[in-house]
């Protein structure tokens, strides 16, 4: 028997065999929010982007948050959310490029739901994040040494996500197909309502 959930949009959508959230792992630039909208679209399922839910829940930017009260505050913050998102129906969830780090908010993750890494190059992180103001790890002056930095400590950790799926300028539908079929993989289970557009 089919179910049916409220979309972002205010439709209904069927859901697919997902029995839990899948959470969309990687660094700034990876695509997260992008391939995570496309995913959940061809799954019938909610997305969420944890980082607009925490602004939510603090009532500032993460930028804001960073300045105020500094990073420590914010994985506070960030694991806390994480833990309310995770407890939904599920859907796809974007996390934050530093969420899967936090010892915690990682275990959260493994016990309750399928983590997707779309690990992307230097290259093309910089090219997607040239330009943007609101990521405040890379409001330095020096955007691509900090990717780098964040490439050497945190590629090790996305490593131990359920799933790897490379991601570069194939473009976004691409991408989502590429994990979609992973997904699917992993589950044994056709997970699609629609194809990605």
């Amino acid at each position: 028997m089919s179910a049916a959930a409220n979309t972002r949009d205010g439709g209904m959508a069927e859901l697919s065999a997902l029995d839990r959230p899948v959470v969309m792992v990687g660094l700034m630039g990876a695509g997260k929010s992008s391939i995570g909208r496309r995913l959940a679209r061809c799954l019938g399922v909610n997305f969420v982007d944890s980082d607009v839910e925490i602004e939510d829940a603090a009532g500032c930017s993460i930028n804001e948050i960073f300045e105020k009260y500094g990073e420590t505050y914010f994985r506070d913050g960030e694991r806390r959310v994480m833990q309310r998102l995770l407890k939904a129906a599920p859907g796809v969830l974007a996390a934050g490029g530093g969420a899967f780090i936090n010892n915690q908010t990682r275990e959260l993750i493994r016990s309750h739901a399928i983590s997707v890494w779309l690990r992307a190059d230097i290259d093309t992180l910089c090219d997607r994040t040239k330009g943007r103001k609101h990521r405040p790890l890379l409001n330095t002056g020096e955007a691509r040494a900090t990717l780098q930095s964040l490439i050497d400590k945190r590629y090790p950790v996305y490593a131990k996500a359920d799933l790897t799926v490379d991601t570069a300028n194939d473009g976004p539908n691409v991408t989502c197909l590429r994990v979609l079929k992973a997904l699917e993989k992993y589950t044994g289970a056709p997970l699609a309502a629609s194809e990605p557009q």
